[in-house]
């Protein structure tokens, strides 16, 4: 398949037309709210799309119809079909490392007629029944360290992909595990970071999980060696001793072979899938061991529904595309250089430091397809974190700061904690998300922040001298993703959600994706001051 021809995205008819838009300027959002109340049938159907378990409402966006038309012709004068179509059938959009990108085919192996081709699908489908059956022998007691103990402790031991992806997802799931078995995790070669999970753990009900793409990252070897060195301090010394406590994950199979993994505790992914969209493969074992075999089919469910919905919906009503074009819309022309993400369920900690790898290592460029240097504004600075927890520490600078920072509100419309008055906590949770989300974009003005100081203001003086520093500007643009539940199946939706959203943006600017060279420069820079240092 040829891909389609590239024009930078400045000289686009849609962009141009974009341009003037924001050059014009746009009611503010409190007319903009206040304008749906009165007819909700202009913008309210172009922002609200439900699929998969999730609902957008992005009603909190600064755009018009207009601006949402524009948007939509931008997509198409992008080609974004076309790469939509290139990516699912295997093409080589990942021109600068000559590979496809088919991480959506790790939850597709199913299909019947697989777009990406039934040899693919044979591979996944096999390499998936082998680790999902070594989770199941991890969580059923049926692996055994060399003594012959059953498995309490798994340790995932990675950095970037093979961290990020399985912790946030092993936490987000917690309610959803069923065994004894503990999953921990290590990233940071950092001594303490590895002691202070060890100084809890006995050797021989431990296994190591070593998870590296290239099996060559320094970080991960340098712990993966002190795991072992600890194994053989606890009387585990022998390379057969050892094989049941090590299971090594890579796409590299000879180089673990060749540290000494055991070829049946060596389970493999393929190059051709992103260290940060790995979580699906075989990096996922520790969600495997955590959910079990069939909570990991259910999370792999919700991702292919998601893929479904992208590649079979209209550019108007599909999720990803429309949170895309909102994106776009943020930092090219209401130039915004940041994205906050605010996760209401606290059990989505970790989902801020998931996305920001997903994202920034794929947006982070300044280099267009054709080579030439990006003119304009490519991936934002992603942040956030629990949402809770920010209103009473950076939501002040979102409310009253020089910064104009879009915000990605996600809530879970049903609870199900096991505490007596887990539905008081939820409603309280749910109060403060749609009230964040409000305040954020109609903010307070003057007048009505005159209104209310009346009542508690001691003289007219003070009333004045309060004003300024009592009023909000507001028009702070956001959008709130309602999950109607924290399953594996809807977090499956909301990770390939975001996955589809950053490829949508990186065909829009233009920019290869699937590569991450920058990250690669600071690898090969720490091998080259090693070697000098050696030599």
């Amino acid at each position: 398949m040829h891909l389609p021809p590239f024009t930078p995205p400045q000289q686009l008819p849609a962009w141009q037309a974009l341009h003037a838009m924001q050059k014009q300027g746009l009611p503010h959002l409190r007319d903009l709210l206040a304008q749906d109340a009165q007819d909700s049938s202009q913008r309210q159907p172009l922002l609200r799309v439900q699929a998969a378990g999730i609902e957008l409402d992005a009603s909190h966006q600064a755009v018009t119809p207009q601006v949402v038309s524009a948007l939509l012709n931008l997509a198409q004068e992008s080609h974004l079909p076309k790469w939509i179509d290139a990516q699912k059938s295997g093409a080589i959009i990942n021109q600068t490392e000559v590979r496809p990108v088919l991480h959506a085919a790790l939850r597709g192996s199913h299909m019947s007629n697989p777009p990406w081709g039934h040899e693919v699908s044979h591979q996944v489908s096999h390499e998936l029944e082998r680790f999902l059956f070594a989770a199941e022998s991890i969580r059923s007691g049926r692996w055994m360290g060399s003594s012959g103990d059953a498995i309490t402790d798994v340790v995932n031991i990675g950095i970037g992909g093979s961290d990020l992806g399985p912790r946030m997802a092993v936490e987000a799931l917690e309610a959803h595990t069923s065994t004894k078995v503990k999953v921990h995790f290590v990233s940071n070669p950092d001594a303490w970071a590895l002691h202070s999970i060890l100084k809890h753990l006995n050797a021989k009900n431990t296994v190591f999980i070593v998870q590296s793409k290239t099996f060559t990252t320094q970080e991960t070897l340098t712990l993966a060696a002190s795991a072992k060195r600890w194994l053989a301090d606890s009387g585990i010394a022998t390379d057969e001793e050892q094989s049941s406590h090590l299971i090594a994950v890579t796409a590299s199979k000879t180089a673990a072979l060749a540290q000494g993994y055991a070829p049946e505790h060596t389970f493999y992914f393929w190059d051709w899938v992103g260290g940060r969209y790995s979580v699906w493969a075989a990096i996922g074992l520790p969600l495997a061991i955590a959910i079990g075999a069939e909570g990991f089919k259910a999370f792999l469910r919700g991702g292919h529904a998601m893929d479904q919905h992208f590649w079979n919906t209209p550019l108007q009503t599909n999720m990803p595309v429309l949170m895309a074009l909102l994106g776009v819309w943020n930092r090219n022309f209401l130039h915004c250089p940041t994205q906050m993400l605010a996760a209401y369920p606290s059990r989505l900690f970790q989902f801020t430091r998931f996305l920001q790898q997903m994202d920034m290592e794929s947006c982070g460029k300044s280099t267009h397809l054709n080579g030439t240097a990006c003119q304009i504004d490519t991936g934002p600075i992603v942040w956030g974190g629990l949402g809770i927890d920010g209103q009473h520490a950076y939501f002040q600078l979102l409310h009253q700061g020089r910064h104009r920072v879009p915000v990605d509100f996600i809530g879970c419309t049903t609870e199900d904690t096991p505490l007596p008055l887990a539905h008081e906590h939820h409603r309280v949770v749910l109060l403060n998300l749609k009230a964040q989300a409000k305040s954020l974009a109609v903010g307070r003005n003057a007048e009505n922040t005159r209104a209310e100081l009346a009542a508690s203001a001691s003289s007219a003086r003070e009333l004045e001298t309060l004003l300024p520093h009592r009023t909000f500007e507001g028009n702070v643009p956001s959008s709130t993703l309602w999950i109607d539940s924290l399953t594996p199946e809807r977090l499956g939706s909301l990770i390939a959600l975001y996955e589809h959203k950053v490829f949508c943006q990186s065909v829009v600017w233009g920019i290869y994706a699937f590569d991450q060279w920058g990250v690669e420069l600071g690898k090969s820079m720490a091998k080259a001051m090693e070697a000098q240092s050696a030599s």
